[in-house]
């Protein structure tokens, strides 16, 4: 594979142990945990940080024992273990307990499932819960289960908090500088808009950015990011209880006039707003997130503001602010964290799905022993690439 003509006249500048490719909070994690092991880790960010391009910016992220899926509920209690050790190392909280409901239809198959992750969980009546979070109204046939463990994680201050461990561990971090290109080999080289480097072991965690990367090595990997409307609602009463600062988080399954999820979080980030989003959004170029014309339909807003008026009532019906966010969804909406299957030594972590924040630490302590040949302390064949077919063509 040959190097770009434009760096040939530029110098190796360093070998590393250790190159990660992406600052946001997987990547991030994945180079503090390799710092932690006392390898010369290089961490490369595209953007001057700090950046709102990706998916790991803004005040806030659920964070919830509760899950569908089995494999991720496995991995919450070392996640917030992790999460813990962090806040410990960085000497600052990262997590406000505010507990979370989960709201469905009596039976759903799903909301069994998240029961079942809390071997068993309450179950809310409408009547308690309206009692407890007056704010917050299930209709006949539906139910809310409640998870204790549930809150809030502050995500840029998390964000700083591991890149500013992974330096206190002697770790790089160089914002700003776009890879060009990989070239495979025994030593990986990494060309950058600002110079080459080399390392043994390569990890890709570059958020939208992966499938670009990762093409040119002979991978087409199934990634499709969104472009997700991230909405803050204004209280009709501001002296009201609903949904202020002493509620819980909230997440829907299963509810048939929202075919993804919706999720709420108590008002935090702007005095008196409630952040209400759909688990959703419109496919897009990364490069072209913020270029939709002014005027272009949100149906999702469209979908907020029913669900508002049926389930929030205390909200006004139209969003007070409306940010931006990325999502690069899998088929499955699982992840992928796995080798290249040409390249053993180039690990990938990429289709977060939008669920991946509050599991990073793991991620990130997975692609770091995949990198360095231990044994994963987590089962990783369900994220695997080979699950999707097609995969591998002639690289560029």
């Amino acid at each position: 594979m040959r190097t770009d003509m434009a760096a040939l006249s530029q110098p190796v500048q360093a070998t590393y142990d250790a190159i990660v490719i992406g600052a946001g909070i997987q990547g991030s994690f994945t180079a503090y945990h390799l710092a932690q092991r006392h390898r010369n880790t290089l961490l490369l960010e595209q953007f001057i940080l700090p950046h709102s391009r990706g998916s790991s910016h803004g005040q806030s992220r659920i964070i919830r024992s509760t899950y569908a899926q089995a494999v991720y509920a496995r991995m919450m209690p070392d996640s917030f273990r992790l999460w813990q050790q962090l806040e410990a190392e960085a000497s600052t909280s990262l997590y406000r307990q505010t507990g979370l409901v989960v709201l469905g239809p009596a039976g759903d198959p799903d909301l069994e499932s998240c029961r079942r992750s809390l071997d068993g969980g309450e179950v809310l009546s409408a009547t308690t819960l309206a009692q407890q979070f007056p704010g917050l109204r299930i209709h006949a046939g539906e139910v809310a289960l409640w998870d204790g463990t549930g809150g809030v994680l502050f995500a840029d201050r998390a964000l700083r908090a591991v890149q500013d461990v992974f330096r206190r561990h002697g770790g790089t971090l160089r914002d700003g500088e776009k890879v060009l290109r990989i070239e495979p080999g025994t030593m990986v080289t990494v060309i950058t808009s600002a110079g080459v480097y080399q390392a043994p072991r390569v990890i890709i965690a570059a958020g939208a950015w992966t499938g670009a990367l990762v093409a040119p090595l002979g991978l087409c990997l199934p990634l499709q990011p969104l472009r997700i409307d991230v909405c803050y609602w204004r209280k009709k009463d501001p002296g009201s209880p609903d949904m202020g600062r002493a509620s819980p988080c909230f997440i829907t399954t299963g509810l048939s006039q929202t075919p993804h999820s919706v999720y709420g979080l108590p008002a935090l980030e702007y005095p008196g707003l409630v952040k209400v989003c759909y688990h959703y959004g419109s496919p897009t170029d990364p490069e072209e997130r913020d270029q939709a014309p002014p005027g272009a339909p949100r149906p999702s807003i469209a979908l907020l503001s029913r669900f508002i008026s049926s389930y929030l009532p205390g909200l006004e019906t139209q969003p007070a602010v409306v940010e931006t966010c990325l999502y690069t969804n899998t088929p499955d909406e699982d992840f992928i964290l796995d080798r290249h299957p040409q390249y053993s030594n180039i690990i990938i972590g990429a289709g977060f799905s939008g669920h991946g924040f509050k599991l990073a630490p793991v991620v990130g302590k997975l692609l770091c022993e995949m990198s360095l040949d231990e044994e994963p302390s987590h089962s990783v064949a369900p994220f695997a690439i080979t699950r999707f077919p097609n995969v591998l063509r002639a690289a560029l």
